[in-house]
């Protein structure tokens, strides 16, 4: 945030096509949303550790399921994001001047936890499916660089600013429409037209990765 930030000052005020608002509006749900894939994109690996050490099996002879497996890990890695955004907002409004409004910081925070869960969600799965800690790593930073560089975390993508194909092949990206809802709900823009296709992809996102881990975790338990 406050390296490479003040970078995007002049950014946003001589250049045309950025998304309304200040620049420390633009770039703070920006980095809330990068710190859902730090924290959460690999978080199967430790899964893979627990597995090996026998924690898994030994889960199994107990009343819980598979999807309450899951669903414990997956809650505690989204608190953990939620807490890691509050501490990046507490930090641009106290030393930055950042003032967005109550409710676009809940709604923001919505779309953080929304998108933990998928990224979550995803690294368990794939890394039961896997089950090798070279192979998990190497496949979610295949996925994760043209993901994060066609979601417009550092530079918004708009139809003025990209070229053409640019443009398209970032809208057919889902963290795309989770970085415009973050932005827009920032800016108490809850329109239709970045805030709710957002908030509607996340949703069909939450429902489907959760879905796949739990089935994941199902094909385990037999």
């Amino acid at each position: 945030v406050f390296l490479f930030g003040p970078l995007m000052s002049r950014f946003v005020k001589d250049t045309p096509g950025f998304p309304p608002g200040s620049m420390w509006m633009i770039f703070t749900p920006a980095m809330m949303v990068q710190a859902v894939v730090n924290s959460g994109a690999f978080v199967g690996m430790s899964l893979l550790a627990d597995y090996r050490a026998g924690a898994i099996e030994r889960f199994r002879v107990t009343p819980s399921s598979g999807t309450g497996q899951l669903l414990g890990r997956v809650l505690a890695v989204t608190v953990k994001v939620v807490m890691i955004a509050g501490i990046i907002v507490t930090s641009t409004v106290t030393v930055c001047g950042l003032r967005p409004s109550p409710l676009g910081v809940l709604a923001c925070f919505a779309i953080v936890a929304l998108f933990a869960i998928v990224v979550a969600s995803c690294s368990y799965a794939i890394a039961l499916r896997l089950k090798n800690e070279y192979s998990v790593s190497a496949l979610i930073s295949a996925i994760l660089l043209p993901l994060l560089l066609l979601s417009g975390t550092l530079v918004p993508i708009t139809s003025v600013l990209a070229p053409g194909w640019l443009y398209t092949l970032s809208r057919l990206n889902p963290v795309s429409y989770a970085m415009d809802a973050a932005r827009a709900s920032f800016r108490d823009d809850f329109g239709l037209t970045d805030f709710g296709p957002g908030l509607a992809v996340l949703v069909v996102l939450t429902a489907l990765s959760l879905w796949w881990g739990a089935r994941t975790f199902g094909l385990e338990d037999k």
